[in-house]
């Protein structure tokens, strides 16, 4: 695993090696993120986005935004050797200053003090319902931007949970891509 682009292009992460099964740590393939950078550069951008990586694992798709010109990326996830993972990758990019690892359940995430995120990757383990509650908690929490933009990987297509709109989606492999922003009203 690398950062596709940007200023760190090409720096490889810190090897996932077996993993850690029990929290399902399955990172996004190079592949996939690179196809998925190029939609968000021509659907958002990244110059001084504040990006919330919920279910951050590696925290490659937080690390890819800040490579790509994000301001701050807080990382979110419960696991130990997640945890370990995105403290490696942050110190590998030397980007502590803009940056915030918060290790807790992402439904259970505690309330925003500081600005509000306009990008969200959303990458829950495939299958067990956890997206929808950690989104909800998320805005009740106030860490969504209204103009936010919610990507959210799963193994199947998905609707837009009630508040939200699906504005795209696409599928590689058995992953899919689902792009969605808060609803206006």
């Amino acid at each position: 695993m690398r950062i596709i682009g940007g200023t760190h292009r090409s720096v490889a992460l810190a090897s996932v090696g077996k993993g850690d099964a029990g929290a399902h740590l399955r990172p996004t393939t190079d592949r996939v993120r690179e196809s998925l950078f190029n939609v968000l550069a021509h659907q958002a951008g990244f110059d001084g986005a504040h990006v919330l990586d919920l279910f951050a694992g590696t925290g490659a798709l937080g690390l890819e935004a800040l490579s790509r010109g994000a301001a701050h990326a807080t990382f979110v996830d419960s696991g130990r050797v997640s945890a370990k993972l995105i403290r490696a990758n942050i110190a590998k990019l030397r980007v502590q200053q803009s940056t915030r690892l918060i290790q807790c359940d992402a439904r259970a995430l505690p309330q925003n003090t500081g600005q509000r995120c306009s990008l969200v990757f959303l990458d829950p383990p495939y299958g067990q319902n956890l997206g929808e509650k950690a989104l909800k908690t998320a805005e009740a929490g106030g860490w969504l931007a209204d103009d936010a933009l919610i990507v959210w990987e799963e193994s199947q297509p998905l609707e837009a949970p009630e508040g939200f709109e699906v504005i795209d989606s696409r599928k590689y492999g058995t992953t899919h891509i689902t792009l969605m922003s808060k609803n206006e009203g």
